[in-house]
């Protein structure tokens, strides 16, 4: 299955959604913050096959983690979540390196099956 990056700052949502990943063969990493996803990107030497972010976030939010990961690893799929209308909208002019946008909240059914879909475009 897929190695993951998994990107949000809070906590129990990165469990639960490290876990659910998990349910499907993935292999989960998971970081803190955009700042801590970049690390994460750097050490693996873009060794993942998709990033999973959040966008608001401190530090680096997910969008600016997307341009930089995308920039340095171009090949990286990424995946964004949001429960925020205004952090939709603003990704919405990053349609050639985002694949898609999870609205939160959403189920892990809905998780699974759009991680599946962008692995397999």
């Amino acid at each position: 299955m897929a190695r993951i990056l998994l990107v949000d700052d809070e906590d129990t949502l990165r469990g639960f959604l490290k876990r659910g990943l998990e349910l499907d063969g993935h292999s989960v990493v998971t970081a803190i913050d955009g700042s801590d996803g970049l690390d994460r990107l750097s050490e693996a030497a873009g060794g993942f096959d998709l990033m999973l972010t959040d966008i608001r976030m401190p530090l680096m939010d997910g969008i600016a983690l997307a341009l930089a990961a995308k920039r340095d690893y171009p090949d990286l799929t990424i995946l964004l979540m949001t429960g925020f209308a205004d952090q939709r909208e603003r990704a919405r002019g990053l349609d050639a390196i985002v694949t898609d946008v999870l609205t939160k909240p959403f189920s892990l059914a809905d998780l699974r099956s759009t991680v599946s879909r962008a692995l397999a475009a």
